[in-house]
């Protein structure tokens, strides 16, 4: 008699799409959204950043400590991600590196980053940096609101959504 086999959570393997964090400016609130969502649905998690993280104790989150320097936690991402993984960042240009390698990326807002508006999220950043390098006061980005975790939250679902099938 065969055994009765019910469906749960997928399980987690190797090749499975993973979440990649650019972890030094990602917002706490952010990363707890990320970790119960890792053991809800057992998608691994890897924070990424050039300071030691703390991390709950968890085999479905784990932390990369990268050496400090411009741009090293980006390059760690962007030699790790594959096709189909999900990289969580405010960084633009990682953003632009992991899109091209076939990845999704989404910032703690909830917006997706994607091939129709990258360049126009690129062109915008080069004229605030151009802005901010003439003296210009720019200002910081806005507080992260609770419509921005519920954005993001919506987004993360709709990716593992998509993607629960493959893990």
């Amino acid at each position: 008699m065969a055994a009765l086999s019910l469906p749960g959570p997928p399980r987690v393997t190797d090749d499975a799409p993973r979440i990649w964090v650019d972890a030094d400016a990602c917002p706490g609130v952010i990363k707890d959204i990320l970790f119960r969502a890792a053991e809800r649905t057992r998608v691994r998690v890897t924070l990424v950043a050039n300071q030691w993280l703390r991390t709950p104790p968890s085999r479905f989150i784990d932390a990369l400590q990268v050496p400090g320097g411009f741009d090293v936690a980006d390059s760690a991402i962007v030699e790790r991600v594959r096709a189909g993984d999900l990289v969580v960042t405010q960084d633009i240009p990682l953003a632009a590196r992991v899109l091209e390698r076939g990845a999704e990326a989404l910032n703690p807002r909830g917006e997706r980053y994607t091939a129709d508006n990258m360049a126009e999220r690129l062109s915008m950043r080069n004229f605030m940096e151009e802005l901010r390098g003439a003296g210009v006061q720019t200002g910081g980005p806005a507080a992260l609101h609770a419509r921005d975790r519920q954005a993001f939250a919506n987004q993360l679902d709709r990716w593992l959504a998509a993607h629960a099938g493959r893990a």
